[in-house]
């Protein structure tokens, strides 16, 4: 009976982890490709409302976490992911109908609202047994969803606005014919109230403080490209949007590749050194697309720049997931996920100002000496994470 239990669970996670794939798609084909291009040429915004409109999306993203996990540790998860699913289709509707920035911007916004629980959700249903495979299943379907988005729309976009916007439809539906089928046992509701759960919440913060600035900073330097990136390619490197889709998809299939191994690594070695290593490499990959003369050097780069953040991600996984509450698993990732997504926030905002003020050129700079500084932050600051006890332990 334990054996069938676990296959059915393995099952039902895995089909989650398809939603996540289908609806990821959607949204970074919408972030990164779509909504640039879109506003750009049909309904001719700047940059910087551009910039605006990807920042609401991840205030929205933000906003929300806190209040979806409180809810999924209290309400039927199949629930809460329908409702979502449904934020999110009517935000990527209205964005493609707008005719006025703020139909734009509010779209934006709603399909950041329907997609953040998703991400709750799938979290909350890792298993304690199987926390590194289900985790690294997670994060390798996110990227593999985050490069093909772009590339697929960048395929298609010269086409027409309308075509691309029927892509993406099909393939949202096809993640909410996926999510039709999920289920999982309603979850007791814990005995413990809110405010017992927020102090519980304020212990773990406590013990990671160290880890907060480097938390909103990285979001935030990577968040300073999103409003720029398809201009960038375009202008300073030269690229077309087939050619900056190889370049994306080079990075991608290069994190990929390298994120078991790298995870196993640091894993043996210890995650502050693969923190900083990740970090300095990030910055000088992101320096070097200054120098980029040809779609070889972008493609080499790209592969840097993959490499580095596969470096990076498991090890700063690693550290995150100590502070999430085992039996708060909804609540403790909404919180924690709320302080990255910070970063998120202010960054593509502060990238389409500084694009718009100044160039494209400047908002790469401006990303590579953030990285250079989490790099060196990391370097100094000594890591920990908290101790079975409740102590403090050096990670």
């Amino acid at each position: 009976m334990r054996s069938l239990q676990a296959v059915l669970q393995s099952a039902s996670f895995i089909r989650l982890a398809l939603v996540l794939f289908f609806i990821e798609v959607v949204r970074s084909a919408f972030i990164i490709s779509f909504l640039p291009a879109y506003a750009a040429d049909r309904l001719g915004l700047s940059v910087a409302t551009v910039g605006l409109a990807v920042s609401v999306h991840y205030v929205a993203d933000t906003a929300v976490k806190c209040v979806a996990g409180y809810l999924l540790d209290r309400l039927s998860p199949r629930v809460v992911l329908h409702v979502s699913l449904c934020l999110a289709f009517a935000g990527l509707w209205l964005s493609f109908v707008s005719d006025q920035p703020w139909m734009l911007i509010l779209g934006s916004a709603l399909m950041g609202l329907g997609v953040s629980p998703i991400w709750l959700i799938c979290l909350s249903s890792i298993e304690e047994d199987n926390r590194g495979s289900q985790m690294g299943t997670i994060y390798t379907v996110w990227l593999a969803s985050l490069g093909l988005g772009p590339v697929a729309v960048n395929f298609v976009i010269d086409n027409g606005y309308g075509l691309t916007f029927w892509l993406l439809a099909a393939i949202f539906a096809a993640g909410w014919a996926v999510a039709i089928g999920w289920n999982i046992q309603i979850k007791p509701i814990p005995s413990f109230t809110f405010k017992e759960q927020m102090a519980q919440l304020h212990l773990k913060l406590v013990a990671m403080k160290p880890l907060v600035p480097g938390m909103v900073l990285q979001t935030a330097a990577a968040g300073l490209l999103v409003p720029i990136l398809p201009t960038f390619a375009h202008q300073h490197l030269g690229l077309s949007y087939s050619h900056y889709s190889l370049v994306l998809i080079t990075g991608g299939v290069v994190t990929t590749l390298c994120l078991i191994p790298m995870g196993r690594w640091s894993d043996r070695y210890g995650q502050k050194r693969f923190l900083v290593l990740g970090f300095s490499a990030l910055a000088v990959g992101m320096a070097g697309l200054l120098f980029a003369s040809n779609l070889y050097a972008a493609m080499l780069l790209a592969a840097l720049l993959g490499g580095s953040y596969a470096a990076v991600l498991p090890a700063w996984n690693a550290l995150m997931s100590y502070f999430v509450p085992p039996d708060q698993k909804g609540m403790g990732w909404g919180v924690l996920s709320s302080i990255e997504g910070l970063g998120v926030m202010i960054g593509p905002l502060i990238g389409g100002w500084l694009a718009s003020l100044y160039n494209e050129t400047v908002t790469v700079v401006t990303s590579a000496c953030l990285l250079a500084v989490i790099a060196l932050f990391y370097m100094w600051m000594p890591l920990a994470k908290p101790s079975a006890a409740g102590g403090r332990a050096e990670g």
